[in-house]
C-alpha cells in the first residue's frame, strides 16, 4: 500500500514527528479547557529545556532501531537552528528590551510581535502544502495510512496521561494540560528537521505535513473529550481546583 521506497522516509518523519512535543499550540488548548496557566507554562518550558538535550539523540535512536542512517551533523544542526538559537535571541532580546524600556516596552513589543508570529506561521503552512499539495492530492490512501499512528499516539498518550493524573489525584485544570502536551506534537520543528534531513518533496515531510493537517481537529476532539469527561473525572475525589488555591488550603 505504500511505495517501498519511502517507507524509511515515511517512518523517519513520524519519529521526528512523534520525539517532539507541543511548545506553543498548548497554550490555547490548555485555555479551552480552562487548564492552570502557570503549570502548561512551567511544562512547556521543561519540554523546552529537555529537547534541547534530548532530541537529537531520541531521534538518533528511533532511526537507528529502525536502521535508517542517521546524519547526526545535520540533525544536531537542526537543534540548534531551530531551538538553542532562537531561545538565546529571544533571552537576549528580552534582556536587552527591559533594561532600555522596562515591563512596559516588552508588552508593546510582545503586542507587535503576536500578529506577526501568527502571519509567520500561517506562511510556514502556505509553503508546506505549496511543495506538498501535489502529494497529498495524488496519494489520500498514503496520507490516511500515515494518519493511523499519528491518531493512535495522540489519543493514547492523551489518555495515558489523563487517566494517570486522576490515579494520582491531580485536579482536573492540571490533568487537561498534562493530557495536551504529552498528545500534541511541536510540528514546526519535525518538518524543519524532516526537511533539513530529507529534503522537502521525502515522504518524511510529507509525514510530518500529515501531522500538520490533522493536528487542529484531532487536538479539538481531545479538548473536546477532556472538557465532557470532567465530571467523570472529578467523581475519583478530585474537585476542579487551581494549584495556586490548592497551595492555599
Amino acid at each position: 500500500l505504500l511505495p517501498a521506497d519511502q517507507i524509511d522516509s515515511y517512518i523517519a518523519g513520524l519519529i521526528l514527528l512523534a520525539a517532539a512535543p507541543c511548545t506553543a499550540m498548548v497554550f490555547v488548548w490548555s485555555n479551552l479547557i480552562k487548564g492552570e496557566p502557570h503549570f502548561t507554562l512551567s511544562q512547556v518550558a521543561l519540554n523546552d529545556a529537555i529537547m534541547i538535550v534530548a532530541f537529537a539523540p531520541v531521534v538518533g535512536l528511533l532511526l537507528g532501531l529502525s536502521s535508517i542512517t542517521v546524519p547526526w551533523d545535520t540533525l544536531f544542526l537542526s537543534v540548534g537552528l531551530y531551538i538553542i538559537v532562537p531561545v538565546i535571541a529571544a533571552q537576549l532580546l528580552r534582556g536587552r528590551i527591559l533594561a532600555n524600556a522596562g515591563q512596559a516596552g516588552l508588552d508593546r513589543l510582545l503586542g507587535v510581535l503576536q500578529p506577526l508570529s501568527l502571519v509567520a506561521l500561517l506562511a510556514t503552512l502556505v509553503l508546506l502544502f505549496a511543495f506538498q499539495g501535489e502529494q497529498i492530492l495524488a496519494q489520500p490512501l498514503v496520507i490516511a495510512l500515515l494518519a493511523v499512528p499519528i491518531l493512535i499516539q495522540v489519543y493514547f498518550n492523551a489518555g495515558l496521561a489523563y487517566l494517570l493524573n486522576r490515579m494520582s489525584g491531580e485536579a482536573h485544570c492540571v490533568a487537561g494540560p498534562s493530557a495536551l502536551i504529552g498528545a500534541s506534537n511541536f510540528f514546526e520543528l519535525a518538518v524543519a528537521a524532516a526537511i533539513s534531513l530529507f529534503g522537502f518533496t521525502s515522504g518524511a515531510a510529507l509525514a510530518t505535513v500529515v501531522g500538520v493537517l490533522i493536528e487542529v481537529p484531532v487536538m479539538l476532539s481531545v479538548v473536546w473529550i477532556v472538557n465532557r469527561s470532567r465530571d467523570w473525572y472529578e467523581a475519583g475525589g478530585v474537585k476542579v481546583t487551581h494549584v495556586t488555591d490548592r497551595t492555599k488550603a
